[in-house]
């Protein structure tokens, strides 16, 4: 009660002086200032009730007299009043944002006042480090005009590389880092022409830690995804040192657990740009046995998290250093202790029992929240590391699945409340599905089907990418998964893919058709040209995708199988289907395309009553001979293969064909293609050829 009671007296105090911060009088102003600034330090309560109280605009207006006379110490002791507000919650930092006071502090840190400039840049730093700041600010604020005053990123890059002062380069390179967390090429290219990497050298070699990890972290975000700035830091020196040498150094087990894991994430960055190649030797013996160091249960949780993130990202695209770290110091049981993990704090869902009915204050709030973050963030960076190593090898594919328990935790992620964790988890099952001995087994025996059907309904475009691509998988015709989902709608959903805007989307659907189409029976043909239609069917051959449109002549091509089924869909969509192949023989494509329409016009061919088709069709076998001699051997064989089931001398009316075919020239075209060196070809026109002969 005493407590309580004393709260309410400091509130009621500081009521009483807000008039005091609206006094002309600056001594009484200061007074009332202090008052405020000392009250709301370590008190998010007392924060709250000052910024709801309209204080912060008064504030800003002191910060703007920092040039009057007599008003120095008012801006200096202002700026610190709203660094403190800025440290309290992140509804109290949104407020400060929208209130407008980064750009008045940007502004101010180009005053004569050391003391004033630090102050700035303090609470500059606090802010731009909250989620609620808007991305990419100081790019903005630098884009206003071109007036010299709004050049803020060289001002403040100037003040760095010049000030003496530890405490405002670790405030300005902090700012970067946080001001850069998503930057397009073109803003990382402008840091680096103000000469950003020669002054992150500067600061990563000044043995000041706080400097030195705010340095690393600005670093880390200016060399994502930029082969261009990070082909410059791998060419720069300092102090008669590489910085790739120098961030090597930052990885012995001397150093911090942090700095040893950013220097790492710095180094995977500049890899994957293309500056680095894999086998460099600082990335094989440093950077990644780092990374799998930082995923140990020594490390601390948000460390371990961390670690396993960079981790897939390095080895997500190479072979060898998904094989290299797959053998690595026990990683794949690490990784899945990573999945095992529970926080020690009880759910948010029983604080009083977890307290025994005692109040719970807003710092355990807040830890308990941050519990809860950091083991979804474990979740999500083990599903990616798996996800990366067994992207390409069958062996590491195994010994994943066989660890224990992991098919469980990740037939559990997909149903994860937190759609990061459902997405990684998803991820991690797509890399996996690649197994072809897992999709008979594992993935049977786990049912993963279900989770996967139900992402597929009202998803979001990435899960709704990914999920698609897992469905090409489960939907080939030796996964038991694939009457699963036949029996489901699955037909229906992924021509619905086809009709979607987004390109990966529709190359998805498509191919997942086009898996399931293979070997499939008369009925699952039937439903997937309804369902398609064959007006999509053409827009899908019209495709700018390249991949879209094999894919669809894949799908064309896997339902013209069994000559059964060749004949009945041509009995019923014979016109339209010649119609695409002529559309594709007579387009621009590449040859890699053409083939795949002549393909599909010697499964017509194989039919009995669908080989017509192209017997009454003049142009189409003129384009036939055309091809047998193309200077493309591909397509010369396949324009073969087709001219054999045309003529093949067992099937009814083959006389006839042989004759017709003898007249266009066709029996001493496959003659002169007897000269062929090609092997493939060769055996083609001999068996062609033989048909005649019988």
């Amino acid at each position: 009660m005493a407590n309580t009671l004393a709260t309410f007296m400091e509130v009621d105090s500081t009521k009483d002086n807000y008039h005091g911060l609206y006094s002309e009088d600056p001594i009484q102003c200061l007074e009332a200032l202090i008052n405020i600034k000392n009250l709301v330090i370590g008190s998010n309560r007392m924060k709250g009730s000052i910024i709801e109280s309209s204080v912060v605009p008064r504030l800003i207006q002191l910060i703007q007299m920092c040039n009057k006379q007599n008003s120095a110490n008012l801006a200096k002791e202002a700026v610190l009043t709203i660094a403190s507000l800025a440290k309290g919650t992140e509804e109290h930092v949104k407020v400060l944002i929208d209130s407008g006071v980064v750009a008045i502090l940007l502004e101010n840190t180009r005053s004569s006042d050391a003391a004033f400039v630090e102050a700035c840049l303090r609470a500059l730093r606090t802010i731009l480090k909250s989620p609620e700041t808007p991305v990419n600010m100081i790019f903005d604020r630098n884009d206003m005009k071109d007036d010299p005053l709004y050049q803020i990123i060289p001002h403040l890059l100037s003040l760095a590389a010049s000030h003496r002062s530890f405490v405002n380069k670790e405030c300005i390179a902090n700012i970067m880092a946080a001001s850069c967390q998503v930057m397009t090429n073109e803003q990382q290219n402008i840091l680096n022409n103000y000469g950003s990497i020669s002054l992150i050298a500067s600061l990563l070699v000044n043995n000041v830690l706080k400097v030195q990890m705010a340095a690393l972290h600005w670093l880390a975000q200016i060399c994502y995804q930029n082969e261009t700035v990070s082909a410059f830091v791998v060419n720069e020196y300092c102090d008669g040192k590489s910085m790739s040498d120098l961030l090597v150094s930052m990885m012995s087990q001397q150093k911090t657990h942090e700095m040893q894991l950013i220097a790492a994430k710095c180094m995977t960055c500049i890899y994957r740009s293309g500056a680095l190649n894999s086998d460099d030797k600082r990335i094989i013996y440093k950077t990644l046995p780092t990374l799998v160091r930082m995923c140990k249960k020594d490390k601390e949780t948000s460390i371990r998290a961390m670690g396993a993130e960079t981790l897939a990202y390095l080895t997500e695209i190479d072979t060898n250093l998904q094989q290299t770290a797959s053998i690595c110091d026990h990683l794949i049981p690490t990784l899945a202790d990573l999945l095992k993990y529970q926080s020690n704090c009880i759910s948010l869902l029983g604080y009083s029992d977890a307290f025994n009915n005692q109040p719970i204050t807003a710092a355990t709030v807040r830890k308990l929240e941050q519990e809860v973050i950091t083991t979804q963030d474990m979740k999500q960076a083990a599903f990616k590391a798996f996800a990366s190593l067994g992207a390409n090898d069958e062996d590491i594919r195994k010994r994943i699945i066989e660890t224990d328990f992991l098919m469980d935790h990740i037939v559990s992620g997909l149903s994860d409340p937190n759609i990061k964790t459902r997405l990684s988890a998803l991820r991690c099952l797509h890399s996996l599905s690649r197994s072809v001995q897992q999709l008979r087994t594992t993935f049977q025996d786990h049912a993963v089907w279900v989770p996967l059907r139900n992402l597929l309904h009202n998803a979001s475009d990435e899960i709704l990418s990914v999920a698609s691509s897992t469905l090409c998988n489960l939907l080939l015709e030796f996964s038991p998964s694939k009457q699963h989902f036949l029996d489901r709608g699955a037909v229906e959903l992924l021509c619905d893919l086809t009709r979607r805007d987004e390109a990966a989307l529709r190359l998805n659907g498509v191919w997942a058709l086009m898996n399931m189409a293979f070997q499939a029976d008369q009925n699952c043909k039937s439903q997937i040209l309804n369902a398609l239609g064959t007006d999509q069917i053409f827009r899908l051959l019209s495709d700018p995708d390249v991949n879209t449109l094999m894919k669809t002549l894949g799908l064309l091509r896997n339902l013209l199988s069994n000559k059964p089924h060749i004949d009945h869909i041509m009995s019923l969509h014979g016109k339209q289907v010649m119609q695409a192949v002529i559309l594709i023989l007579e387009g621009d494509h590449q040859s890699d395309v053409k083939e795949q329409a002549l393909c599909i016009l010697a499964n017509i061919a194989d039919g009995d009553t669908a080989k017509e088709f192209i017997m009454s069709n003049e142009d189409m076998l003129k384009k036939l001979t055309s091809y047998m001699m193309h200077s493309n051997v591909k397509l010369q064989i396949a324009a073969t293969f087709c001219i054999s089931n045309l003529i093949w001398s067992e099937e009814e009316g083959a006389n006839h064909r042989q004759d017709r075919l003898k007249e266009m020239g066709v029996h001493k075209l496959l003659q002169q293609l007897l000269t062929t060196n090609d092997t493939t070809l060769f055996d083609r026109v001999k068996t062609a050829l033989q048909q005649f002969n019988n």
